[in-house]
């Protein structure tokens, strides 16, 4: 982007099919609105109204009843006749059922839309595992199988440097599908290639007893395997010795790995959201994008999940689908969690967008939805996977049902095998993961600088400049490798490993 449009812009177009821009400043009535097009220059339209930050700016003559478009989607529908340079939000634009069968006409328009095929190959530096997966990190798992396994097994992973291991605060007092969610977790972080090999702790007397959970890990992977059983061994204290020089053995026999080159093809790129502010949705998320479209056309596998997210998109997932078969699974997903919280008397999509959504220039439940599911860029939807299951490499883009909940979502892809999982922030969270980096991104600038000791990127310039979005892909890219071949990102630096399985029922 050149210094003319970085000194220039105050606007910024997301999709070269949108009809409106986004405010990158508060803007007054009379004021140019600028905004970047393909071949580098400013285009501009005058604001007739006040424009608040992150609020939306019409482009052309928006007709009543013409569907507005952001992100290269309807939005939402004109409810008066809209001028070019008004202000477009919940005064003149709302939701339409409608939306769900209509498809944005894929033609020029004067906005800037980045391209996701940059050429080149890139490699990294992985450990092929015996089951044929790559792993980015040689972790041996100090596994406890219940909650009540979960102070011992931190306090051996503590013992031996090259250990890792988490609090599951389930294993115990569930009914049979809880129980049957946490097996397929606890087997999918032991499958996942950054394990070198396990240490399975039980109580004893637990539901998820080890060797149910054994035979689970053996179902999904052959590497190495040990078990401990504290009511066995005589307590805790001797659980803790005995785990201690197991763990040990198991830490010599994976240094002895060594890293070998791997193509970029073999890394299955989770990605998620919390903490969102409108720069997620306007920045840190279209980067996402911008990143897996283009690990997915290098062969990669790039996981979308938080099925709460999707609320109000879920049509335009379905559009993207490979077949009908996938595009009824994610319908699926979505009516089945929207049922599921009806049990309880509450609501999905009531009260959505929130008030404090609306202030910060959200519209209407497809404009929220569609900043979250920006991160899956523009590739077509090939599966949907249930919680935990184990994904496949090479597969392009698919989505995992997962809850919303920052560390349990996180926690369904890595159990799914995802080996790194970026997470874009509005406002800032810490969230980690003891087997697999969580790098951190956020496309606000106060932000970035408030909380720089949880960010690994500062994705403000998709927003305000210099740089482009394809420049901020390519650093992101770099950025990804260097993690991969073991730079620690700064959740890992600071030792954060936040671990949470979902219930579909209370404990018995």
């Amino acid at each position: 982007m050149s210094d003319v449009v970085s000194q220039g812009q105050n606007a910024v177009v997301i999709d070269q099919r949108d009809n409106v821009a986004v405010a990158t400043y508060q803007l007054e009535a009379g004021a140019e609105a600028r905004y970047p097009m393909p071949d580098g220059t400013l285009a501009s339209v005058t604001a007739t109204d006040d424009i608040p930050l992150f609020h939306k700016i019409a482009l052309v003559d928006i007709p009543k009843g013409e569907k507005v478009v952001k992100y290269g989607e309807f939005i939402g529908v004109a409810t008066t006749d809209i001028k070019r340079g008004q202000h477009v939000h919940t005064h003149n634009c709302a939701s339409s059922d409608d939306l769900k069968d209509s498809v944005v006409a894929d033609t020029d328009s004067v906005a800037t839309k980045t391209s996701s095929s940059a050429e080149g190959t890139r490699t990294f530096m992985g450990y092929r595992r015996p089951d044929g997966r790559v792993g980015i990190r040689n972790h041996v798992l100090i596994l406890p199988t219940s909650i009540c396994a979960s102070d011992t097994t931190e306090r051996i992973a503590n013992a031996v440097e090259g250990c890792v291991s988490f609090h599951n605060q389930n294993g115990c007092s569930q009914v049979d599908c809880d129980q049957k969610v946490t097996i397929a977790a606890l087997a999918g972080y032991t499958a996942n290639p950054n394990i070198y090999g396990v240490v399975c702790v039980s109580l004893g007397c637990e539901g998820c007893q080890n060797d149910i959970v054994v035979d689970a890990i053996r179902e999904r992977t052959n590497k190495p395997v040990e078990t401990l059983v504290i009511q066995k061994v005589g307590g805790s204290i001797r659980a803790i010795e005995e785990g201690t020089r197991l763990a040990r053995k198991m830490v010599a026999e994976a240094d002895r790995c060594v890293r070998e080159p791997t193509d970029i093809s073999e890394l299955i790129f989770g990605t998620n959201c919390g903490g969102s502010d409108p720069s997620s949705g306007l920045g840190s998320n279209p980067l996402i994008g911008e990143v897996s479209d283009w690990l997915v056309n290098h062969g990669a596998t790039s996981v979308l999940c938080e099925t709460p997210e999707l609320f109000g998109a879920e049509h335009i997932l379905a559009r993207r689908a490979k077949d009908k078969q996938v595009s009824d699974d994610i319908l699926k997903i979505v009516y089945d969690y929207e049922k599921y919280v009806q049990m309880f008397g509450a609501e999905m999509r009531e009260g959505n967008p929130s008030p404090g959504n609306m202030a910060g220039g959200l519209t209407t439940l497809e404009e929220k939805s569609l900043g979250c599911v920006h991160k899956g860029g523009h590739s077509t939807l090939n599966a949907v996977y249930p919680y935990a299951a184990q994904l496949n490499p090479h597969e392009g883009l698919v989505v995992m049902d997962t809850p919303g909940n920052d560390p349990s979502s996180v926690g369904g892809i890595i159990a799914g095998g995802c080996q790194l999982v970026v997470f874009s922030t509005g406002l800032g969270t810490p969230t980690g993961n003891a087997i697999a980096p969580v790098y951190r991104l956020t496309a606000n600038k106060r932000t970035y600088e408030a909380m720089r000791d949880n960010t690994d990127l500062d994705a403000s310039p998709t927003i305000y400049g210099p740089e482009s979005m394809e420049e901020m892909r390519d650093r992101m890219l770099d950025d990804i490798i260097a993690v991969c071949n073991g730079r620690k990102v700064c959740a890992e630096a600071l030792g954060y490993t936040e671990t949470a399985l979902p219930h579909i029922c209370n404990y018995m």
